[in-house]
């Protein structure tokens, strides 16, 4: 698998991983355009790993929705995986997990969204 990125956000494009890690929030933004532009050109679904990320802000969850705008424009979906709690109030505070073609997925499988 090869990745590219800095070390807090890293996009693996084989298969599409964007990787989340450590803080993210406002002044690492442009630190993960990159990754982000990358994960915009998948050829499949894109799951974002959030095992690994501590803190976010709105900022990542606005990067996300964006994502999932263009991907599901190309009938792709982007799939939350391993949200820690407080990331998990986060997505659930500004509505991520409600978009059309965002899922949550825990131990493997989709879960429905329940509004």
């Amino acid at each position: 698998m090869f990745f590219v990125g800095c070390v807090i956000i890293e996009f693996a494009d084989s298969p599409p991983v964007l990787l989340c890690a450590g803080d993210e929030d406002r002044s690492t933004q442009s630190l993960r355009r990159r990754a982000l532009v990358l994960a915009f050109r998948a050829q499949s679904d894109v799951v974002v790993d959030l095992r690994d990320l501590v803190f976010a802000d709105t900022t990542l969850m606005l990067d996300l929705a964006m994502l999932s705008h263009r991907l599901r424009r190309r009938g792709r979906r982007l799939l939350l995986h391993g949200a820690k709690p407080q990331i998990m109030f986060l997505i659930e505070h500004v509505g991520l997990h409600r978009l059309p073609g965002v899922e949550l997925v825990t131990d493997g499988l989709p879960q429905p969204v329940v509004a």
